[in-house]
């Protein structure tokens, strides 16, 4: 592999919301996939605060339709029916879940650690969380896996935890949904790099 694979690979990283279940991988392979970057990804003074859950199948199923309940409970009727249902069914109508969650007991013992710089752990922490995502769903486009980021937290919180019996510590952060690719990511006008970039000294 070279660094013109891993360019493309980040080019073809997109949110994909029409999925399915048919993966080009199996289950365990995913699995790895997850474990692959939980070990390797960057950690901010090595302090790994970064929890993931992974949900296939039934489960993964059990996720949006806890969802759907909560929702249906808080929005207004017309705009669950319209707008928010039809979101959580294609969500359910994917092959998994990845949640991701902070270990807020790693970061506050950080901050108790080196008071100095305990403003910047949750920043830190939160890189680590960012970088993590990007590399699972990176990796995932490169396999031919679709994906998307959703932030149901913290309306889902609750009920998640108690239902997979997460720690109280851990702060739900984001939901990735995947799947195989129904449909492929629109295309889409990227913003010009030249205003958001500054090379010097190349003369």
């Amino acid at each position: 592999m070279n660094h013109q694979t891993i360019m493309q690979n980040a080019e073809a990283r997109r949110s994909v919301y029409a999925l399915n279940r048919n993966l080009p991988l199996p289950p365990e392979e995913i699995a790895a996939i997850v474990r692959h970057a939980l070990k390797y990804s960057p950690s901010p003074f090595n302090s790994h605060s970064v929890r993931l859950l992974v949900l296939f199948g039934a489960e993964h199923e059990k996720l949006w339709d806890i969802a759907a309940e909560v929702l249906q409970a808080a929005a207004p009727p017309e705009t669950f029916a319209k707008q928010t249902a039809p979101k959580l069914a294609a969500f359910r109508a994917a092959a998994g879940s990845i949640l991701f969650y902070q270990d807020t007991d790693v970061v506050s013992d950080l901050q108790q650690r080196m008071p100095l710089y305990a403003d910047t752990f949750p920043v830190s922490a939160d890189k680590e969380f960012a970088m993590m995502q990007y590399a699972i769903w990176t990796t995932f486009a490169a396999a031919g896996i679709g994906a998307n980021i959703q932030h149901y937290n913290p309306l889902i919180d609750e009920a998640v935890a108690r239902t997979w019996q997460i720690p109280a510590h851990w702060r739900l952060r984001s939901q990735m949904v995947f799947g195989g690719i129904a449909a492929p990511a629109a295309e889409r006008e990227y913003a010009p790099t030249e205003p958001r970039l500054r090379i010097c000294g190349l003369d």
